[in-house]
Formats: structure tokens, sequence, C-alpha cells
């Protein structure tokens, strides 16, 4: 999903990721514990940049990814997926990817110049296209409801809006391996420190390979 965000026509196979993945021994059944192998990952097959988040979604990182999403590019977020895709949190028993396509700011004035409003929603304002334009100042963090990622989990047919800070608190409580996966007595790669060292409190930022940092 991320590699179409990136390179809308190109397109980069299913198959081909998970191909890659075995050869470099970064999966045995498809399953991905590692945010820095991901990043691998995505550098080879996709060809694109790759940064690995490190001291989860909040504090000073947290413009960060802002910045990252509203410049329109994908991230990669491992979370505790709910029935419902949402996320939750279950110590990293539920342990899923979900790739972030935009973001949804609550912001107190109008937009300065380079959006143009929804026509069928007052109030939303979208990035005019081909249009230089200033990025939006970004909620302080606390205030209540203002910032919403545009996510997709790999089983969901559509997009959801996530509270940023749900995301970001399912993202810092990943710390164990699932027991029901653990004995269901299939081999699975999982890094030296488990789920915590792997994926606890990271992210991986993608950008197209000829963008700027």
């Amino acid at each position: 999903m991320a590699g179409t965000l990136l390179a809308p026509l190109s397109g980069t196979p299913l198959e081909r990721l998970v191909q890659v993945a075995m050869e470099r021994g970064y999966t045995a059944q498809g399953e991905m514990f590692s945010v820095t192998d991901m990043g691998r990952l995505a550098q080879e097959a996709l060809g694109c940049q790759a940064e690995v988040l490190y001291g989860g979604l909040g504090g000073p990182n947290r413009d960060h990814v802002l910045q990252h999403l509203v410049a329109g590019h994908p991230l990669l977020i491992p979370y505790d997926e709910d029935f419902n895709h949402e996320p939750c949190q279950r110590k990293g028993h539920k342990a899923h990817w979900a790739v972030s396509a935009g973001v949804l700011l609550g912001v107190q004035g109008m937009p300065s110049l380079g959006y143009e409003e929804d026509p069928e929603l007052p109030g939303l304002f979208h990035p005019a296209p081909g249009t230089p334009r200033q990025p939006p100042s970004l909620p302080e963090e606390g205030s209540p409801g203002a910032v919403y990622l545009l996510a997709k989990q790999g089983k969901s047919w559509h997009y959801q809006l996530w509270d940023y800070d749900q995301v970001r608190d399912s993202n810092l409580q990943l710390t164990d391996f699932s027991p029901s996966r653990a004995a269901d007595g299939r081999e699975y790669v999982v890094p030296v420190g488990g789920v915590r060292a792997g994926l606890c409190g990271q992210a991986l930022l993608l950008r197209p390979q000829d963008s700027g940092h």
C-alpha cells in the first residue's frame, strides 16, 4: 500500500515483497517484527528512502511525523489491532502494521493560501494541487481531538480516521510476542530483544528516492 502511495503507477507486487523478505531472512510466514528490517525491505524492493523513528510518535517526534504526512509521504506504524482494525492496547499480542496516508488537523483559523474548501463538506480544506502553500500550524500536543491519522490496515477495505494519541499509545506498548502464535507450532522471525526491541515505540517514514529530507 505504501509503495502505491510512493509511486502510483509502478506498484510492487506483494509476492515480490514477500520473496525478498524471505530471501533476506526478515520473515518466515510473512510476519515482520522489526521496523529496521521493514525499512531495509522498503529501500530494496520499493527503491525509496526509509527513516526509522525511535522514541514513539509523541514528544519531539510528533511535529516531525505530522510534517512528513502533511508533505504527502506515507508512514508505516506497528500497533495492536482491535476487532474493527482500530488501535488498542494488548501488549503486542495483536501487533499489525498500518499505513497512514494523510492527516486531519483541527485548526483554529482559516488555512493560509494554497488550500481549497471541500465542495461537499464546509470547513474541510484540502491542499490545492500544484500550488505553493504554507503548512498549517500544528495543534499543540495534548489539545483534545485535534489530530487524526488517515490510516489503513492490510485486511481492511477502507481508510479510517484514528485519533493520533490512541495510535501513539498503542505503538508504545508493543512489548510481548503473542502466546497463541508462540504455541501454534510455526516458525517466526523475531529480532533479538523480541517484539519490544523490534517494534515498540518505532515507526517508518518513507519518502520517494529523489525527495529532500
